[in-house]
């Protein structure tokens, strides 16, 4: 099998072949994947993120369902994800780790409300497995949150028969990629 380390390269590879736009246009019906599942449709609060620009890209359906259910993103505080709720473009700053877009405003404690999260990830394999960027901050987070329905999202080159798996590795209960879900 293949070590993280090259598989972390391989799928950088495979990203930097496509362009943002294209990238966007391959988001779509993925997320619309995620409207479509019986368990988003219900969850009143639902943890997603905000895409970086080698991600599925969330950026619209964050905008679209934020006013209709509570919409979580993840603030990224030392080694750990703190959750804010997303306010619209005028909640947003610059992390102070990465750079990324975050909700400002108080820190959403109350982890059993959150009824589904849509997690991003270099790779997943067809046993729900999810390979990150090798901080752990999603796996730390998910072992939190057990009740949650975690749903990944990646696009068809970051989906393998088999990835490595770590004990601290949290699988998905589904994941949604632009040719399959499973």
């Amino acid at each position: 099998m293949i070590e993280k380390s090259e598989l972390r390269k391989k799928v950088r590879a495979a990203k930097r072949e496509v362009p943002l736009e294209n990238k966007i246009q391959l988001s779509k019906p993925i997320m619309e994947g995620v409207e479509a599942l019986e368990e988003f449709r219900n969850a009143q609060t639902v943890l997603m993120y905000w895409s970086m620009d080698d991600e599925v890209y969330t950026h619209d359906f964050v905008n679209r369902w934020y006013r209709e259910k509570c919409v979580l993103l993840p603030c990224v505080e030392g080694d750990d994800l703190l959750l804010r709720q997303y306010g619209g473009m005028e909640s947003m700053r610059p992390g102070p780790q990465f750079g990324i877009l975050e909700p400002m405003g108080p820190v959403f404690t109350d982890l059993d409300a959150v009824e589904m999260i849509v997690v991003p990830g270099v790779a997943f394999d067809r046993h729900n497995n999810r390979m990150g960027r090798g901080r752990g901050f999603y796996d730390r987070l998910l072992k939190s949150t057990p009740h949650a329905v975690k749903v990944g999202v990646a696009f068809s080159f970051q989906i393998f028969d088999e990835i490595p798996v770590e004990p601290f590795d949290v699988p998905m209960d589904k994941v949604i990629s632009g040719s399959s879900s499973f």
